[in-house]
């Protein structure tokens, strides 16, 4: 049986999470994120635990279990501005920081750093610190993919997985993007996923964003497949955050806030018979 069959579908069935990454780094994240779940066709979002909002996020997950949420697990920050570091002291994992205790921007230099063994320690202390605050995970997944640059690290993310009982998000096509190794990745007795479906950057700087949405909902083919979004407000929180950065910066953030509350949302999912599912349906039958 495929996972559509072992959810109660058809063989071919079109199913799809709906999901909002980088809920904690700001204000803005954490409330768009809220709405998309309370208001609009999203099913699922992840936390930030290193960030300054993540207490918010996590309280809203306290209290509304209903809603599918999980950890984002954190190694790197891209911002130019805005920093943060692990929630462990830096004495503890030095190698994860750079001079200013500060996670690496790139994910080279978290690879040419990072050793294992601080990564394993951070990464479960970032799940640790959101059920000691009264998070209920449903599953795992990584910021940036930062996880996914060598088989080693890939590795542990699904050891932290399998430590928690919780699926964790693997795609093999986001895993090329990322790779910083040709060594081989072992994706035994892991739940991946078909396809992913995220923001593209030429349609944004084209004026086309939404119908990059659109048409990929209209081609979704049977099978597990992902949209990862990043839901927030274009303003001045936001546009602070992703200063010199409008590859996930603000606009394109309200953007998908925006196109995944709207009406022409759920009718396209509706034309093309596409069933939401959660990664608390997943982690049921695992």
């Amino acid at each position: 049986m495929n996972l559509a069959q072992k959810l109660g579908y058809a063989e071919d069935a079109k199913l799809l999470i709906i999901h909002a990454d980088d809920a904690g780094l700001s204000h803005s994240e954490n409330q768009a994120t809220i709405q998309a779940l309370q208001n609009g066709s999203m099913n699922s979002y992840s936390i930030m635990m290193p960030c300054p909002w993540s207490y918010e996020m996590c309280l809203f997950a306290k209290n509304n279990p209903q809603f599918d949420g999980g950890v984002h697990l954190t190694l790197t920050c891209e911002w130019e501005t805005y920093k943060f570091g692990p929630v462990l002291p830096v004495s503890e994992v030095p190698s994860l920081v750079d001079e200013n205790g500060h996670f690496y921007r790139k994910r080279l230099d978290f690879k040419n750093n990072a050793k294992p063994d601080e990564v394993k320690k951070e990464l479960i202390a970032q799940v640790e610190k959101a059920i000691h605050l009264g998070v209920q995970p449903t599953h795992l997944d990584a910021h940036m993919y930062s996880i996914g640059v060598t088989p080693e690290f890939f590795n542990i993310y699904k050891e932290v997985g399998k430590i928690f009982n919780l699926p964790v998000f693997i795609t093999k096509e986001f895993l090329e993007e990322v790779r910083l190794s040709d060594e081989e990745y072992d994706f035994e007795d892991i739940v991946v996923a078909d396809k992913i479906i995220i923001g593209n950057f030429a349609d944004f700087e084209k004026g086309e964003f939404i119908n990059h949405y659109e048409k990929a909902l209209d081609n979704i083919k049977p099978g597990f497949n992902i949209c990862l979004l990043h839901p927030a407000f274009d303003e001045f929180e936001m546009q602070g955050i992703t200063i010199n950065h409008p590859n996930f910066g603000a606009e394109w953030r309200q953007l998908d806030f925006d196109y995944f509350t709207s009406e022409a949302c759920k009718l396209k999912l509706q034309e093309n018979n596409i069933q939401l599912i959660t990664w608390r349906d997943i982690k049921e039958i695992k």
